[in-house]
């Protein structure tokens, strides 16, 4: 698996991933949809947030993105493809990001989990610290969570 930058022509391509991601816990076409504006990436959002592709072959399998400034930035997004996702893309690509932001001199980083996705994240060491609200859906809360550079 290489990782590497994303290039800004893959943003669509990236984008319909992140969808087909969050596909994988079962929400339905309704869910989705009111998720499609959220999860959009532009080709100016892969350099601003310093987007990194997993790739397989010919074929991207994942991406992150991690935006911000030291002392502290946000993982923005972290998406996997579905038939990738428990084959070790996630933690490879999760030790490409805290890699990442110990070179840019963060001492933190925080994220919005799925809720589905929380545990994963606290596997990786990100600790909830409260809730935001959901920028896609109404009435619904996302777990924050940090995770703290060592």
């Amino acid at each position: 698996m290489l990782l590497r930058a994303a290039r800004p022509g893959e943003a669509a391509a990236l984008s319909a991933l992140a969808l087909r991601s969050k596909a994988h816990w079962g929400y339905d076409a309704a869910f989705l949809e009111a998720c499609r504006a959220e999860l959009t990436l532009r080709p100016d959002d892969l350099t601003a947030q310093r987007a990194t592709a997993a790739q397989v072959g010919d074929r991207v399998v994942g991406f992150y993105t991690l935006a911000g400034q030291a002392p502290g930035g946000e993982l923005t997004c972290l998406f996997v493809e579905p038939d990738h996702i428990g084959t070790g893309v996630g933690r490879r690509l999760w030790q490409h990001a805290v890699d990442t932001a110990r070179a840019l001199n963060f001492q933190r980083f925080t994220l919005d989990a799925d809720p589905f996705a929380e545990d994963f994240y606290r596997k990786m060491g990100a600790v909830r610290i409260g809730f935001e609200p959901s920028g896609s859906i109404p009435g619904r809360v996302l777990p924050r969570m940090v995770y703290r550079l060592r």
